[in-house]
């Protein structure tokens, strides 16, 4: 009986003793499935899941007829596991079915052929380390290779994409898109641009990158068919410039041989539209290919159409003579007896580039002529400040409106700071600077009625659903008075029709108002005698301006006039006029009196 009763207490202790086992774990169980699941799911998680950026293709830069200067393309890379590589049974992605079993022989055979690597090449890479996690395979895959390899189906390979930004037209435009990248070497790919409207319009040009996940296994590698999607990347905004890249191509073709002819520095030529402010054409030569900078001298790599100033020449005459006419001191046939050398009454000496009897010229031949004498002896007929306000008018010693990076505002000193030869000599476009962009801009005004349009190089930036963002104004502003800039306008058609380089700047079929220019350059000591930047800038059609064309040479050697730029102004504003179709003239030349 004892031994019955012993047996029972024991069963009765060992019931109890499971029993309270058994709720221990069945608390711990709903503790950790029920209390902790969250934070122990998300622990776990955390542990086995793997976040990847998906980086957002970075928008393109096109030209005003959507033709692309810079694009994205997305290159791809190729690694695998070679802890994990081993046989595998491939999908039949239109039947679901499995098919034959694929060795690593046979799948680094089939991974050459499409790469170009051989079968044994890329099994060396799978094998050279089986314990290892990574190895790379192959990169730089355009889309085409990435779509043949992934689908071999092979579940131990990883794939992750590249941007790389490249400019499909190269050099044409390089100037003015600018470049990618701390190291500004091609196709770097850096997120940020460092250089032209690269850098200008990054915000708009910067997308919104995605995220995917995939989990790992304990050993940290990848477990093939687990990568999720979370966010998709957003492509970056469009910007759309006001360029024409055919008439910027042709412009940087024509502009080069001159440069090369003439054994020039540099050139530069801007194309603008008249009623709208718009460049047309922004060309330079040298110029740099952002696909390929090491190619180019550093200095130009950007825009010096905006960036490197200089003084004018006679081409600022235009500028002279409609503020005399604005401010009703000349007319067209205002005379004025000029001699070859002047001395002013406070002793600043001016002379004509050639020698010549005092002639009896009126203000359409001092601007036929380009005589500097005798259009700083009609300029004095302004006051210092009447002659200052009217050169802030025409916002010169400002940056234009495009505010291009590393733009120059040029140099413009107030009255208070001109000396008595610094008086005259800004009346032919001596002792101040201008930039290229500059130049283009005052004859625009002089064209369109006196209404200067703010300049445009970027027309907006343009979403995914078309819409433009960031539109500049178009707001224009009346500097002189319609009738001053038409008789301008109408003064500079006898440079075409009988000025010294008439041969060369003449269109057939088609009134041309144009002024030359032969402007020394500084010899860098403060002093003259570094040689002569040449220059050309007019409008056409002269009765009813559209176009303007600047043209600039820097030191040429074999001409230093007006002639060296002539013939690129001919030939652009040519090709310009034919291009948009514009209409012959049907008026003759005005034909205002050049001397009594």
């Amino acid at each position: 009986m004892t031994s019955i009763r012993s047996t029972r207490n024991r069963i009765a202790v060992a019931i109890i003793i499971i029993t309270a086992v058994v709720a221990v774990l069945v608390v711990r169980l709903v503790d950790i499935q029920v209390v902790q699941a969250d934070s122990l799911n998300k622990e776990a998680y955390n542990t086995l899941s793997m976040a990847q950026t998906i980086y957002s293709p970075r928008g393109d830069i096109v030209d005003a007829n959507g033709t692309v200067l810079a694009t994205t393309v997305i290159r791809y890379t190729v690694t695998a596991s070679p802890v994990q590589v081993a046989d595998f049974v491939p999908t039949d992605p239109a039947t679901g079915k499995d098919l034959a079993p694929v060795t690593p022989v046979e799948a680094a055979a089939q991974i050459g052929a499409i790469t170009g690597q051989t079968g044994d090449a890329v099994y060396a890479l799978l094998t050279a380390d089986k314990t290892s996690g990574y190895a790379l395979i192959v990169k730089d895959l355009n889309l085409d290779q990435y779509n043949a390899i992934r689908a071999l189906d092979i579940p131990w390979l990883q794939y992750s994409t590249d941007p790389q930004r490249v400019y499909p037209n190269g050099s044409v435009g390089g100037n003015l898109v600018g470049y990618m990248g701390d190291d500004t070497t091609a196709g770097a790919t850096g997120t940020t641009g460092t250089g032209g409207l690269e850098a200008m319009e990054n915000q708009c040009l910067t997308g919104t990158d995605g995220l995917q996940t995939y989990e790992k296994g304990a050993d940290g590698v990848a477990i093939p068919n687990t990568l999720t999607v979370d966010k998709a990347p957003v492509t970056g905004g469009t910007v759309v410039t006001t360029i024409d890249s055919d008439l910027q191509y042709y412009s940087q073709q024509v502009l080069a041989q001159r440069v090369t002819e003439t054994g020039a520095q540099w050139g530069s030529v801007v194309v603008e539209e008249v009623k709208t402010g718009k460049l047309l054409a922004v060309a330079q030569y040298p110029t740099a290919d952002p696909n390929n900078l090491d190619a180019t001298d550093s200095k130009y790599w950007g825009a010096i159409a905006f960036s490197d100033p200089f003084e004018p020449g006679s081409t600022f005459k235009a500028e002279s003579a409609a503020a005399l006419i604005d401010a009703g001191k000349a007319t067209p046939a205002t005379q004025v007896l000029t001699p070859y050398r002047y001395k002013s009454p406070g002793g600043a000496v001016v002379t004509d580039s050639e020698g010549h009897d005092p002639a009896q010229w009126t203000l359409t031949g001092v601007i036929q002529e380009s005589s500097n004498v005798g259009i700083s002896i009609l300029s004095a007929m302004l006051t210092d400040q009447q002659r200052y306000d009217y050169m802030k008018k025409f916002h010169l010693g400002e940056n234009t409106e495009v505010n291009f990076l590393g733009e120059s505002e040029g140099i413009l000193r107030t009255p208070q700071e001109w000396d008595e030869q610094t008086l005259y000599n800004t009346s032919f476009g001596q002792g101040i600077t201008t930039t290229a962009a500059q130049v283009a801009s005052m004859y625009q005004t002089l064209g369109n009625g006196g209404v200067r349009m703010p300049v445009q190089l970027v027309q907006g930036c343009k979403g995914a659903d078309g819409t433009m963002a960031d539109t500049p104004s178009t707001q224009g502003e009346q500097v002189i008075s319609a009738d001053a800039a038409q008789q301008t306008v109408n003064m500079m058609q006898s440079v075409v029709t009988g000025g010294y380089a008439a041969s060369l700047l003449k269109i057939p079929g088609y009134n041309v108002a144009a002024k030359t220019g032969t402007a020394e350059v500084s010899n860098g000591q403060g002093a003259y005698g570094g040689g002569y930047l040449t220059s050309v800038a007019g409008v056409a059609p002269a009765e009813a301006p559209q176009y303007v064309v600047s043209v600039n040479i820097m030191k040429p050697v074999t001409i230093e006039d007006g002639s060296a730029s002539a013939p690129v102004f001919q030939k652009i504003m040519s090709q310009v006029l034919q291009k948009y179709r514009v209409l012959p003239s049907t008026t003759p030349a005005v034909n205002y009196p050049t001397d009594y």
